[in-house]
C-alpha cells in the first residue's frame, strides 16, 4: 500500500476550522451565571456564511429521553448567523447539541466538533445548576511549591541543620536529587515554610498569585503523602506556628494559599492505623481495609506504607471531611485559612473493588467547605479521564493532565526522547499538532464549560519531569508556556520551572530552587531569560479579559503550528503557537474589528492585514498574540 492508495483518508497538511460551525459555553453563546431547576436558557450557535444548513435544531436529553426542537435565526450578516435555541434545564445537568439540517443529510455539532455521523452523548454541551469554583479562580495563576526543595530561610549552605528523624537522608541544596530506588523519599534538603514566606517577593515579581504547597503534615518521607496526623504541621517545616506565619503573609500580600490533603489514605505511622492495628475493636479499626493477606490490610496501589481509607464508616467521614470539626474544615478556618485543598488520587478516594463512595466523598467536601469558606476552591488530582468525576457538583476542576499536559508534550516533546510518558512503560511520543488538537477537544468536551474553564492547566508538576527536560530547548518552552498562559483554564506551574530547571522523572524534577544563583546571575544553573517569558506571558493573560475569562474557537491546524481564537462580547484575541517553520495561513478580514489595528501582546510579529484576510506569519519556533477587537 502506498500513501496514493485511495483506501487511506489523506490528512489536510493545513486545517481551518473557521469555516465550521461553532458553539461553546461560554458568554458568546450562553449566558453568564448559573441555570436554576426549570430556568429555560438561550443558547446561541454560530454558523459562517458558507453554511449549507436549511435548518438549525436543538436536541436534549431529558429524563434520559432526547427531544429535538427547532432554533430560530436571530441574525445574519454576510460573515455568519447566527441561531437561538431554548434549553429547559429540567436535570441538573442538561446536555444539548446542535443538528445541522442540510442537502442530503445532517451533521451534529457537539464539544468535539461537527460529524456527518452519529455520536455518543459524553461529547455533547452541558449546562449545569452547580456553583462554578469560585471566580477568583478565573484569573488565578497557580504556582505549586513542594517545601523540602523551595527554599530554607536562612543559609542554604551545607546539610539541613537540627535534629533530623531517623529515615532523613540529609542532602546539601546543591546535591542532585535521587530520581529511583534506595533513599529517594528519605532524602531531605531542609526547605521549610519559613523559606518559603522569606521568598514570596519571587512570586510577585513573576506575577503568579496563588501558592500551593504540597503536604505539610509529618510523615516519614520527604513527600510527605504519608501523614502520621493531620492535627499538625510538620515540625521539620517549622510546625503549626510557621504555618499560620505564611499564611498571614501570603494573606497580606493579597495572595491565595492552597493545601494538599490526602482523602485517599493515610500512613503507616498514622495515629489512626496505631490505634487501629493495636486494637481491631477500636473505632479507627473500622477506617481501614483489612484483608487475609500480606500485610493484612489493603494500600494505596499496594504499598504497605499508604494504608488506605474506608469511607463506609461513618466516623472516619466525620473526621476527615464532613462537617466543621473535620480535617477539611479546621485547616480552612484562622489562623491558617487556606483558601482551597488540592486532594491528592481523587479518582480513588472512595473506591474499593464494589464500593463507590467517590462522589458522595467529593459533594461532603465541598459541602463542608462551602460552610466554612465560600470562596475557597477544591481541586482534584486525576492522572487520566476525569469527565465522569466532574458533573460540577463535586470538585470544582481538576489537574488537568489529560487534557492539557499529555497533549502538549506529544506536540513539544524533543525528537527522539526517552524519557517516559507519564507513568505508561513507554517514552513520550512524538505527534503533530492534529493529534494534540484531537486529544484537547475530546476531553475538554467530557465536562461543563464551567469546569473546562477553571481546569488547572499544567506543564509539569512534582510527580513529572520538567518540561525543560521534555522539550529540550528554551525556545520550546516559549511555546508551550505560551499555550500554558492563553488556553482556558487556570495556569499552574512548577517551581522552578520558570527558571528552566531540569530533571526526568517527578523524583528527579524535585531539585532545589538555586536562589544562589537566581542571586548571582549564574546561567548555566537558572535561566533569567525563560523566567521574563514566563512573566510577560502572566501578564498578557492579566491584561486581557478574553484570555482569562472567553471561550474557544480553534482556527488553523497543522502538524507544526495551531491557531486559536479567545472572545468575550467585548474582546477577541488571536494565539498563534508554532513548533517549527511551516506555510502560514490565511484567516478571514472581519475577524479585525473594523478600523482597528492588530495588536500584538506577545511575540512581536507584525500580523499582515489586507483587504482579502489576515496573514499568519510561518516563523517557528514561536509564540505571538494579537488582539483583534
Amino acid at each position: 500500500m502506498t500513501a496514493l492508495d485511495p483506501s487511506i483518508p489523506v490528512r489536510p497538511r493545513v486545517r481551518h476550522l473557521l469555516d465550521e460551525p461553532h458553539h461553546d459555553g461560554s458568554e458568546v453563546y450562553v449566558p453568564a451565571g448559573t441555570p436554576a431547576l426549570g430556568d429555560v436558557v438561550p443558547v446561541r450557535f454560530r454558523v459562517p456564511a458558507s453554511g449549507t444548513e436549511r435548518a438549525v435544531w436543538v436536541r436534549t436529553v431529558r429524563d434520559g429521553e432526547p427531544r429535538i426542537e427547532p432554533a430560530r435565526l436571530d441574525r445574519a450578516d454576510s460573515h455568519e448567523r447566527w441561531y437561538v435555541a431554548d434549553v429547559p434545564v429540567h436535570n441538573p445537568v442538561t446536555g444539548y447539541r446542535a443538528l445541522l439540517d442540510e442537502p442530503g443529510g445532517y451533521r451534529w455539532l457537539n464539544g468535539r466538533g461537527v460529524h456527518a455521523r452519529e455520536v455518543p452523548d459524553v461529547a455533547d454541551f452541558r449546562l449545569t445548576v452547580h456553583a462554578p469554583a469560585p471566580a477568583w479562580l478565573s484569573s488565578a495563576v497557580v504556582y505549586q511549591v513542594f517545601p523540602d526543595r523551595f527554599a530554607r530561610a536562612g543559609s542554604h549552605d551545607g546539610l539541613p541543620e537540627g535534629e533530623l528523624p531517623d529515615w532523613a537522608v540529609p542532602a546539601r541544596w546543591d546535591d542532585e536529587p535521587i530520581p529511583a530506588g534506595p533513599g529517594v523519599s528519605q532524602q531531605l534538603f531542609g526547605g521549610h515554610l519559613a523559606g518559603v514566606e522569606a521568598h514570596l517577593d519571587h512570586l510577585e515579581r513573576l506575577g503568579v498569585d496563588t501558592l500551593y504547597l504540597t503536604p505539610i503534615f509529618p510523615s516519614r518521607s520527604n513527600h510527605r503523602y504519608d501523614a502520621r496526623t493531620f492535627d499538625h504541621v510538620d515540625p521539620l517545616l517549622g510546625g503549626d506556628a510557621a504555618f499560620a506565619s505564611l499564611s498571614a503573609a501570603v494573606h497580606a500580600r493579597g495572595l491565595r494559599l492552597v493545601g494538599d490533603l490526602t482523602t485517599n489514605h493515610t500512613g503507616a505511622g498514622h495515629e489512626w492505623f496505631e490505634r487501629a492495628r493495636a486494637d481491631r475493636t477500636s473505632e479507627e479499626a473500622s477506617f481501614y481495609y483489612w484483608t487475609d493477606a500480606d500485610p493484612g490490610y489493603v494500600g494505596w496501589l499496594e504499598h504497605a506504607s499508604l494504608p488506605k481509607l474506608n469511607y463506609a464508616a461513618r466516623p472516619l467521614a466525620q473526621r476527615m471531611v464532613d462537617g466543621p470539626d473535620s480535617v477539611i474544615a479546621r485547616w480552612l478556618r484562622a489562623p491558617y485559612a487556606l483558601d482551597g485543598w488540592r486532594i491528592d488520587v481523587a479518582n480513588m478516594t472512595g473506591r474499593y473493588a464494589s464500593e463507590d463512595r467517590t462522589h458522595e466523598v467529593a459533594r461532603t467536601i465541598r459541602r463542608t467547605m462551602q460552610a466554612v469558606n465560600p470562596d475557597s476552591v477544591l481541586v482534584s488530582e486525576h492522572f487520566h479521564d476525569a469527565g465522569p468525576d466532574l458533573a460540577g457538583d463535586g470538585w470544582h476542576a481538576n489537574m488537568n493532565y489529560s487534557a492539557f499536559t499529555r497533549p502538549v508534550w506529544t506536540w513539544l516533546a524533543a525528537p527522539g526522547s526517552e524519557l517516559g510518558f507519564l507513568g505508561m512503560p513507554v517514552p513520550v511520543p512524538s505527534r503533530d499538532g492534529h493529534a494534540m488538537v484531537r486529544s484537547m477537544r475530546e476531553f475538554d468536551a467530557a465536562v461543563p464549560w464551567a469546569v473546562t474553564r477553571h481546569q488547572w492547566n499544567m506543564l509539569g508538576s512534582h510527580d513529572t519531569a520538567r518540561l525543560r527536560t521534555v522539550v529540550g530547548s528554551r525556545e520550546r518552552v516559549e511555546v508551550a508556556a505560551g499555550l500554558l498562559f492563553t488556553y482556558p483554564g487556570t495556569p499552574a506551574m512548577f517551581a522552578g520551572d520558570e527558571g528552566g530547571l531540569r530533571g526526568t522523572n517527578g523524583e528527579h524534577a524535585r531539585v532545589p530552587m538555586p536562589w544562589d544563583a537566581i542571586a548571582a546571575g549564574d546561567g548555566s544553573r537558572w535561566d533569567a531569560v525563560t523566567f521574563e517569558v514566563y512573566r510577560a506571558l502572566i501578564a498578557v493573560r492579566r491584561g486581557s479579559r478574553a484570555l482569562r475569562e472567553g471561550g474557544l474557537r480553534w482556527a488553523v491546524v497543522g502538524p507544526d503550528a495551531v491557531a486559536f481564537l479567545r472572545e468575550t462580547a467585548d474582546e477577541r484575541v488571536l494565539v498563534l503557537a508554532a513548533r517549527a517553520p511551516w506555510s502560514g495561513a490565511d484567516l478571514p478580514r472581519h475577524l479585525l474589528a473594523p478600523g482597528h489595528d492588530a495588536e500584538n501582546l506577545y511575540g512581536g510579529a507584525a500580523l499582515d492585514v489586507t483587504p482579502e484576510g489576515l496573514r499568519l506569519p510561518g516563523d517557528g519556533p514561536g509564540f505571538q498574540v494579537w488582539r483583534l477587537a
